[in-house]
């Protein structure tokens, strides 16, 4: 994303905290590769930049590289959203939380992966599969989305498997990839609840594809 339009971001946005009493951390790609941080700000070095800072993206007790590395490993197919996605973006967001969402036929690896973490699902697989959604958690909380498809507050039907076929990456570390859907599919997903902060956050990913299409 352009320096210019991330630095007007970071002075128009004060990202504000949800109140956890965790360490709120601000951590692109079909497959254009981008590595985390590239829509940093003036004046940062190239050796600042190269790579994510896991020291600043990760809460005391949580090795946040570690969790993403244990998924990538897993082979699962496994797409990062929520604003966890937006900060791989550069965009001015905190969140305590992670949001996944995976291969409906993927839930066990991705849970193995999980407990390589000491995150452990609060439903067993198929529990999972009727709910569409289930948690993996210890001090952390990861949201893990498992339907075929979801319906936006519109009405557009948004299927996993689509949103996988045009999938991004971005490269937190040498060997280390994320899964992000693309910024038009990310806005879908935050159509999914449409809260307020969804909205904000699909302003913010609105001013991304403006700024694109100069």
């Amino acid at each position: 994303m352009n320096t210019l339009l991330v630095g007007r971001l970071r002075r128009q946005e004060r990202p504000k905290f949800a109140g956890s009493s965790r360490a709120k951390r601000a951590t692109k790609s079909p497959r254009g590769q981008r590595r985390a941080g590239d829509a940093r700000s003036a004046g940062q070095t190239a050796s600042e930049e190269s790579f994510y800072n896991a020291e600043a993206m990760r809460g005391a007790d949580f090795d946040e590289l570690a969790f993403f590395r244990a998924i990538h490993e897993s082979g699962v197919r496994a797409i990062l959203i929520g604003r966890r996605a937006l900060v791989l973006l550069g965009l001015p967001v905190l969140t305590a939380d992670y949001d996944f969402w995976i291969a409906i036929d993927q839930i066990a690896a991705f849970n193995a992966a999980a407990v390589r973490c000491d995150l452990h699902p609060t439903v067993d697989p198929d529990e999972a599969r009727r709910r569409g959604r289930y948690v993996v958690e210890n001090d952390e909380h990861v949201d893990v989305l498992v339907a075929r498809s979801v319906t936006t507050v519109d009405g557009v039907e948004v299927a996993f498997e689509d949103v996988w076929a045009r999938r991004q990456a971005v490269t937190l570390a040498p060997g280390l990839d994320v899964q992000l859907p693309i910024v038009d599919d990310l806005i879908l997903t935050k159509r999914f609840a449409n809260r307020p902060k969804d909205l904000e956050d699909i302003r913010l990913l609105r001013m991304i594809k403006s700024e694109e299409k100069k």
